[in-house]
């Protein structure tokens, strides 16, 4: 049997996937498709929990995808549809990859200082969350966007919560979000920080504080899937552990 947090966070995964996307439902799987995008990762499909799917289920979603000109590909958790991988694999599938799940229960987050200079700030209005997100490209490595970058409209209401770091200068050096709460589970994502700020504590403080607010908010698995580097170990610290495997698959 599933456990809750498994079973909430598949089903997180289902409804973001299917949120902005068209989708299908093709035996056991939801196919989601982003129309006029064909990147492999906003294309893809999800089996039901607990499912067993055929070798004609796996034929089935395989063509669906090659009709539309993509590669048929799966993201799930390895808990919630434990069966599925091997069949997968059976028909031609290969593993692209296996991302560990670290979660964040209410009454596990530990305190983390904010480093002197440093003030944790909501980003609220539209030129805030673009001076976020600016720092946040930056800091993955991607060109600065300079002023093209538009806030997401859950950015804009408040169902993605923000955060970004600010010097005593007024200088942000740090962002971060926490989607919006989907049956009692929300990811924190896109902590970054510029290269001169780091190894400070910065991204440890502001995963703190989206973690806090989203369990106030009333999410109850607050989950995010670490980086390279030491991003396992600092999210240890904020209290995240490892709970999960998502596990994706492609043919081509």
């Amino acid at each position: 049997m599933l456990s809750e947090t498994i079973r909430a966070l598949q089903s997180y995964i289902r409804l973001t996937a299917a949120k902005f996307r068209e989708t299908e439902r093709i035996g056991p799987f939801l196919a989601t498709f982003t129309a006029g995008n064909d990147h492999m990762f906003l294309n893809y499909a999800i089996p039901d929990d607990g499912d067993v799917p055929t070798a004609d289920d796996v034929a089935a979603l395989t063509e669906a995808f090659r009709e539309r000109g993509l590669v048929p590909r799966l993201e799930f958790l390895t808990e919630a549809v434990p069966a599925a991988e091997a069949v997968l694999l059976e028909c031609g599938y290969t593993l692209e990859r296996r991302v560990p799940l670290m979660i964040c229960t209410p009454g596990q987050v530990v305190e983390q200082p904010v480093p002197t200079g440093i003030t944790l700030v909501t980003p609220k209005t539209p030129a805030e969350l673009r001076r976020m997100i600016r720092v946040q490209n930056v800091a993955f490595g991607e060109p600065d966007p300079g002023e093209h970058v538009e806030p997401t409209p859950d950015q804009l209401s408040g169902d993605t919560l923000s955060v970004m770091a600010v010097t005593e200068s007024g200088e942000v050096v740090g962002g971060g979000v926490a989607t919006e709460i989907l049956d009692g589970a929300t990811e924190v994502a896109g902590i970054g920080v510029l290269e001169e700020y780091r190894s400070r504590g910065i991204a440890a403080a502001m995963t703190e504080y989206l973690t806090r607010e989203a369990h106030a908010r009333g999410g109850r698995s607050v989950f995010l899937t670490p980086g390279a580097g030491q991003a396992e170990r600092v999210y240890g610290r904020v209290g995240f552990k490892t709970a999960a495997e998502c596990v994706h698959l492609s043919v081509v």
